[in-house]
């Protein structure tokens, strides 16, 4: 990764970039087809990431990389789609479409891979769902792209440094994991998007020293 990489650069906001506007209607397509019992019963069953102890349903491969397109709630899909178009469109215009999809996939990869670590040490056989994983990859990369920039937080309302953001957000979802005061919540999910997408990055740079 070139220095120009991490630097800002001017971004035309007014439209929404082509990768984020196809992971927002598959997102959407997946969540009204959840709406219909069966259909949500038979995208659960098969597309949910299941743990590696559980029979029926059973875990497959694919699941690490379907789960993120599922979601439990509106409130969930929501939001994190919020996140996605907030953080991604400019991300996406930076990184360009190639390098951004396989950065925001290896993300969700690599979440479900530490949900299915947690799953196998806490003993619980339930299934995990939603794009977070690949949506705190985002705010990781979103922080060290533009790490001065001036982010308003929801909840709270507070303005903050992008760069302090993800500590802010990384600090809660350890602390919320830890302490099991987010039941039905795979923070430690969250952290492994974080993770993974901290290693795809050092990898881009060092391909560019070389």
């Amino acid at each position: 990764m070139n220095q120009q990489t991490f630097s800002r650069r001017p971004v035309d906001n007014s439209s929404i970039p082509n990768v984020i506007f196809i992971l927002l209607i598959i997102n959407g397509l997946a969540f009204a087809v959840q709406q219909l019992a069966q259909l949500d019963q038979f995208l659960y069953l098969n597309f949910a990431l299941w743990p590696l102890a559980s029979t029926f349903p059973s875990f497959m491969q694919w699941q690490l990389l379907t789960y993120g397109f599922l979601h439990g709630r509106l409130m969930h899909i929501a939001f994190n789609m919020f996140m996605l178009w907030m953080f991604g469109r400019e991300l996406e215009l930076v990184y360009g479409p190639r390098r951004f999809i396989a950065y925001y996939q290896t993300c969700v990869v690599g979440a479900g891979l530490v949900q299915l670590i947690v799953a196998a040490t806490q003993g619980g056989i339930y299934p995990t769902v939603g794009a977070s994983g690949g949506v705190f990859g985002l705010l990781l990369l979103f922080g060290m792209t533009f790490p001065n920039r001036m982010i308003m937080l929801l909840f709270p309302p507070v303005p903050m440094k992008a760069k302090y953001m993800v500590i802010v957000f990384g600090l809660l979802e350890r602390y919320r994991g830890v302490s099991g005061r987010s039941p039905g919540i795979a923070n430690f999910a969250h952290l492994g998007g974080m993770l993974y997408g901290f290693i795809m990055i050092q990898r881009w740079k060092s391909a560019a020293r070389r």
